[in-house]
């Protein structure tokens, strides 16, 4: 469970990393959106039977990340739209 939580901030903050511009995401955030990221790069990976579903490989990792950045996309329109409406 410590290393999913761990795999998850990592995914997070390299998803980060890697999406363009500031993210107004907190830590706590950064972990969730990692954490989803992951369980769907190992559902991906596993659907294409590289491997299990906690079981991160390179294709779940590289999946994970890619995920997660979407993730943080749609949180910040989500994030975006309610301070316009205020």
């Amino acid at each position: 469970m410590i290393g999913f939580i761990i795999a998850g901030l990592v995914i997070g903050a390299l998803a980060r990393l890697v999406k363009p511009g500031k993210q107004n995401l907190g830590l706590v955030a950064t972990l969730l959106l990692g954490l989803v990221g992951s369980v769907i790069g190992g559902l991906i990976a596993n659907l294409l039977g590289t491997g299990d579903i906690f079981e991160l490989n390179v294709l779940g990792f590289v999946v994970a990340v890619i995920a997660a950045v979407l993730l943080i996309g749609v949180a910040e329109g989500i994030a975006g739209r309610r301070s316009v409406r205020r």
